[in-house]
C-alpha cells in the first residue's frame, strides 16, 4: 500500500458518498437551503476556520517532523477562510466531520482523517465552483477553482506524509479507517439536514 493506492482505495469504496458530497444537494444542506453567493461563501469560511483550528491543533500536538504537513494544512485553511472574504459562522453546530476529525489521536490516524476531509473538499469546493459560474460571476469562480487547487495540492501534501508515517498494513488500515471515518461522518450531516428540511436522500446502495 502507499498513499496514491489508498486514495484510489477510497475514491472506489466511498464513490457514492463522495459523489453526493459532490452535487448541489450538499451545497443545499450546507447553506440551509439558502443558496446564495454570501451563503456559499460563509459555508466555505465555516469549514475553512474550523479545519484550521484543528490542525492546527494538531500541528502543536506533533512531535518533529510530523508537525510540519498538519502546520502547511493550518495555513492553507487559513488562506482559504481569508480568501472567501466571509465571516465563518462562530460555531460549526454539531457537525459530525469536526467530531470525526477530533477523536483521532496519533499521526497516522490524523493524517488519514485530513486525507479524508481533502477529498471531501475537494468536492464541496468543485460544487461551489460549479455555483459561481451558474451565478454568472467569472471572477469568484475563478477564485475558487483556485482554492480547489490548493486542496489538491494539501491532499498530495498529505499522501507524501502518509507514504513517510506508514510502515507496515497496521499503519495503512488505520489510516484507511480514520479517512473512512470523515468521509461517513460527512455523508451522514448530509443525510441529516436533508432530512431536516424534508428532503429524502437515496439510500447508499
Amino acid at each position: 500500500m502507499d498513499g496514491t493506492t489508498l486514495v484510489d482505495t477510497l475514491t472506489d469504496d466511498m464513490e457514492t458518498e463522495l459523489s453526493r458530497l459532490g452535487s448541489s444537494k450538499w451545497l443545499y444542506a450546507l447553506t440551509d437551503g439558502e443558496m446564495t453567493a454570501d451563503t456559499v461563501r460563509a459555508a466555505a469560511a465555516t469549514d475553512a476556520a474550523a479545519a484550521a483550528d484543528r490542525f492546527e491543533v494538531w500541528a502543536t500536538d506533533a512531535e518533529g517532523e510530523a508537525a510540519a504537513p498538519f502546520a502547511a494544512l493550518a495555513e492553507t485553511a487559513n488562506d482559504r477562510r481569508e480568501t472567501v472574504a466571509a465571516d465563518p459562522a462562530p460555531d460549526p453546530g454539531e457537525r459530525r466531520t469536526y467530531g470525526a476529525l477530533a477523536d483521532l489521536d496519533d499521526t497516522v490516524a490524523r493524517l488519514g482523517g485530513a486525507l479524508g476531509h481533502a477529498l471531501v473538499l475537494d468536492r464541496t469546493v468543485g460544487q461551489m465552483v460549479g455555483f459561481f459560474v451558474g451565478d454568472a460571476d467569472p471572477s469568484t469562480a475563478g477564485t475558487f477553482r483556485d482554492l480547489r487547487d490548493a486542496a489538491d495540492d494539501d491532499r498530495d501534501r498529505i499522501v507524501e506524509a502518509l507514504d513517510a508515517h506508514c510502515t507496515g498494513e497496521d499503519d495503512w488500515d488505520r489510516a484507511r479507517s480514520a479517512a473512512a471515518a470523515v468521509v461517513e461522518a460527512t455523508y451522514e450531516d448530509y443525510v441529516e439536514t436533508l432530512e431536516s428540511m424534508g428532503i429524502k436522500p437515496k439510500n447508499v446502495c
